[in-house]
């Protein structure tokens, strides 16, 4: 083992969560600006230690929620036939934990590029997001794969369950705004909380996934047509079903309101819900810039704006 870096970012969902459970589609944002390292370096003895904001000691003191972290990383040490190996992992990031932004996931994607590096291994993407659903299971139970599909990519995916991700059109123009409600998502428990409503009532609830699914088409047809304004409504529209399954909360509806009346052609809870994270559509930078001011007043603790033309730049 030598030293070594591995690099993730934030990811977004566009439209699809909770949805693409039941492989419904979904679109997400890798968002390059919000990133995560991970530097891996050998030491001498057998101690190995985690530095991070999340988590700092040694490796096999860790508890929920690094615990999934730390099954990812021994399993990791054994692949490479290297489990009394010392060495310190520091991890740095930018990204808000427990905010629907894909921190579990990009940190482990990082981590295992940074393994991968210090031993000199080949990585495909594949092999990569077998490693990351090894942590993702642990933290999350039954997550779509989408989180470490996207914290991965260069590009928006387009992401059906059990499909390879592939890239999709973004327009040159538009803005997002993203907006942290403050309040801590739970993807377990969100996740938990539809998985009951449709054991207990898939005919009333089923619809709403799939009418999840079908806004998350019409966003493709309108992304590929560069109409904002009817992306707008396929947004406005995934809100409502996810409302209805009781993933918004109190706090994230008055945020998407305040979206709205500041102007937004459409806004959203984004990721798990129940806290976390919303998104805003607007046509300009200027209309951003407005809705983002009118998000802080309502009580947004921090915000970021995604530039369309930044997917462009990497296609």
């Amino acid at each position: 083992m030598h030293q070594a870096i591995g690099t993730s970012c934030a990811k977004i969902i566009l439209i699809g969560e909770h949805a693409v459970v039941y492989r419904q589609p979904a679109i997400a944002l890798p968002i390059k600006s919000i990133r995560l390292t991970a530097t891996l370096t050998p030491r001498q003895g057998l101690a190995q230690t985690v530095r991070s904001s999340f988590y700092t000691g040694a490796l096999a003191a860790a508890q929920p929620p690094f615990s999934g972290i730390t099954k990812l990383i021994r399993q990791l040490l054994t692949f490479f036939d290297a489990r009394s190996q010392g060495f310190t992992l520091t991890l740095t990031s930018a990204l808000p934990a427990e905010r629907g932004m894909g921190s579990s996931a990009a940190c482990a994607v990082a981590i295992v590029r940074a393994f991968y590096a210090a031993f000199d291994a080949r990585l495909d993407r594949a092999t990569l997001l077998n490693w990351a659903a090894v942590s993702e299971k642990a933290i999350h139970g039954n997550p779509s794969g989408l989180d470490a599909a996207t914290t991965s990519a260069d590009r928006p995916q387009w992401f059906v369950r059990g499909q390879a991700p592939r890239p999709i059109h973004f327009p040159r123009h538009g803005f997002l705004v993203i907006a942290d409600s403050g309040e801590m998502g739970q993807t377990g428990a969100a996740v938990g909380h539809v998985a009951d409503l449709l054991r207990q009532d898939h005919a009333r609830y089923q619809p709403l996934i799939a009418g999840i699914g079908h806004a998350a088409r019409q966003a493709a047809v309108a992304l590929a047509q560069d109409d904002l304004k009817s992306l707008g409504t396929q947004l406005t529209a995934a809100q409502a079903a996810l409302a209805a399954l009781g993933v918004s909360d109190n706090k994230l509806d008055a945020l998407v309101a305040a979206a709205m009346h500041a102007g937004a052609l459409g806004a959203k809870l984004t990721g798990s819900g129940q806290g976390g994270c919303l998104i805003a559509l607007a046509v300009d930078h200027a209309g951003a810039a407005a809705i983002e001011a009118a998000l802080k007043k309502a009580g947004a603790v921090a915000t970021w704006q995604y530039d369309f033309s930044e997917s462009e730049a990497l296609q």
